[in-house]
């Protein structure tokens, strides 16, 4: 797995082929969750800072620290007119690269990520105590930081067939104690509900516009029959009034790590948008 040296760390990621994309992982997860997608299309997939073979420098580990470092990971490898695929917060970090880097986006493809600031009564109510419970001083820790339940929840309740022994030690393995395990309640206290955190809100609202206005191709991946995921119907229809040069395609029934569930629905639709709009070329 090649690794660049990125500020005062390093980043580690997978690599295949020649290809535009550029395949972005959220939370709890690492490069390892695209291993069934890029090869069917090509490309680099990074571990973000702190999480999978990546470095854990000493952070906050905030949206905005993830954006430095991989700001630094994509100047290292001097790339230009990327296919951005994202998800989860993995989709995030896209949209802000690219409403910071228009020139060198050459189109963008997401699911289950954050395309807009949300309301808690947005949310089910599951996700309602979920959120209260993380943003609740030491409960907090206790459930993301003491324990691995976050991750393994992720890869057993978070998909519709949980994963194997063997992949589930793939995804532990970043995360073997109290510290290692800092970036993943960070990500999850970020969820951006009722104006929290802050710091975020501007630059969704930021890369919202982009989205709103960018004639780059984009395309939304669905799925259905889940309770976990984070687009589904009515935020999917409003992606379709609220995005341009957007295209939709359904891949069936997944959880809200879809990658597990559907990689080859998740390839051949992309495969399939990209070489309608010459993405390829």
């Amino acid at each position: 797995m090649p690794v660049v040296s990125v500020l005062d760390s390093t980043m580690h990621y997978a690599s295949s082929g020649n290809a535009p994309f550029v395949f972005l992982h959220g939370n709890p997860a690492s490069s390892h969750i695209w291993r069934n997608v890029l090869p069917e299309l090509g490309g680099l997939a990074p571990d973000l800072i702190g999480m999978g073979r990546s470095g854990k420098p000493p952070l906050d580990y905030s949206f905005a620290d993830h954006a430095r470092y991989l700001d630094a990971w994509f100047d290292a490898l001097d790339l230009d007119r990327v296919v951005l695929v994202g998800h989860d917060w993995g989709g995030a970090l896209a949209f802000d690269w690219a409403a910071r880097h228009p020139s060198r986006v050459a189109g963008i493809a997401f699911f289950e990520t954050m395309v807009k600031p949300l309301k808690n009564s947005e949310l089910q109510p599951a996700a309602q105590e979920r959120m209260r419970r993380l943003r609740t001083p030491g409960l907090a820790e206790e459930l993301a930081l003491d324990h691995d339940t976050m991750v393994r929840q992720a890869f057993t309740g978070g998909v519709r067939t949980p994963v194997s022994a063997e992949d589930l030690a793939v995804y532990l393995a970043p995360f073997p104690d109290r510290e290692s395990r800092r970036p993943v309640l960070a990500w999850a206290q970020q969820l951006p509900v009722d104006g929290e955190p802050p710091a975020l809100i501007p630059r969704m609202e930021a890369y919202g516009a982009w989205l709103r206005d960018s004639p780059v191709p984009k395309l939304l991946l669905t799925f259905e029959n889940a309770p976990t995921l984070l687009i589904g119907p009515e935020l999917a229809a409003w992606c379709q009034e609220n995005i341009a040069a957007l295209d939709v395609v359904a891949c069936g029934e997944a959880g809200h790590h879809a990658q597990e569930d559907r990689p080859k629905e998740i390839a051949a639709a992309i495969a399939g948008w990209a070489e309608r709009h010459d993405l390829l070329a």
